[in-house]
């Protein structure tokens, strides 16, 4: 789940067009939360950091029964989205409001869970947010972030488009503040914010296939050419109009070949908080 946070100079890279949005959809609490999950207590006070679209949010309410999710995220417009899929699926346990990572809206030691699912490697100060994160979390709770590592990325079949659409990406994303490698950085992120018992883990989506590998690659052609991603990336004057669609011919390229497979790896941490 994604978000930018207003009150701070941080963007959000990918903006909410749609073939985002797309991609938002696709995660699950077992394919994007599965660290957590079998630590989730059925009462648990949860706080999801930067929910976007919603649907780990509600996910996450259905596991928790008997407690209580609040979502938050910057941008307004997404969590009209969020409020729209809690009520299809009719998930009265969960709610959603506008908020800022670094300025949490609540009193110290509120949740008994607080989560944020790609949120850190957006952030110019990782560091600050999990600090906040912690504020808000009951001794002996947990926090619990996880973000992909762009430069882990791999994929077949070789295409110089993606070779170099990974250098741009990560170009793009540090330039505007954040760390496209967060991945690796959980750990050292989670150390350097004050916890102690912090158990570092890590997990990967993989997208081939017939279904998986036709959006992926069409998303990211999207995210090149119609996305704030592209914008920025001329912006900064890392990449023409041209280069953009060069790369979307890329992954056009990979979309469309059966043997297209691509793997994106991930670190957790789960931080619990002194009783």
């Amino acid at each position: 789940d994604d978000g930018e946070m207003p009150s701070s100079p941080d963007t959000y890279l990918h903006g909410h067009h749609d073939s985002v949005l797309r991609s938002h959809r696709w995660r699950t609490a077992e394919n994007s939360a599965g660290y957590l999950l079998a630590r989730l207590p059925a009462s648990a006070r949860v706080l999801d950091v930067g929910c976007g679209p919603g649907t780990i949010t509600a996910d996450l309410a259905a596991r928790v029964p008997d407690g209580q999710v609040t979502g938050i995220d910057a941008a307004a417009d997404v969590l009209a989205l969020a409020r729209a899929e809690a009520g299809r699926r009719g998930q009265a346990n969960v709610r959603f409001e506008v908020g800022d990572v670094y300025e949490l809206g609540f009193k110290d030691e509120t949740f008994d869970v607080v989560h944020a699912h790609q949120v850190l490697q957006h952030l110019s100060d990782p560091v600050a947010a999990l600090t906040e994160m912690r504020r808000v979390g009951r001794p002996g709770g947990l926090i619990a972030a996880r973000d992909g590592d762009y430069a882990g990325m791999f994929w077949f079949p070789d295409d110089p488009g993606l070779t170099e659409w990974q250098a741009l990406y990560r170009k793009v994303a540090r330039a505007l503040g954040g760390e496209p490698d967060a991945g690796r950085r959980m750990l050292s992120w989670a150390r350097q914010a004050g916890f102690e018992a912090i158990e570092a883990s890590a997990s990967s989506w993989c997208y081939t296939g017939p279904v998986d590998r036709p959006w992926w690659g069409a998303s990211w052609a999207q995210r090149l050419t119609e996305s704030p991603f592209g914008d920025r990336a001329v912006e900064h004057g890392l990449a023409t109009r041209d280069d953009l669609e060069r790369l979307a011919q890329g992954w056009r390229r990979w979309a469309a070949s059966e043997d297209g497979w691509f793997l994106i790896p991930h670190g957790e941490i789960l931080c619990q908080l002194p009783g």
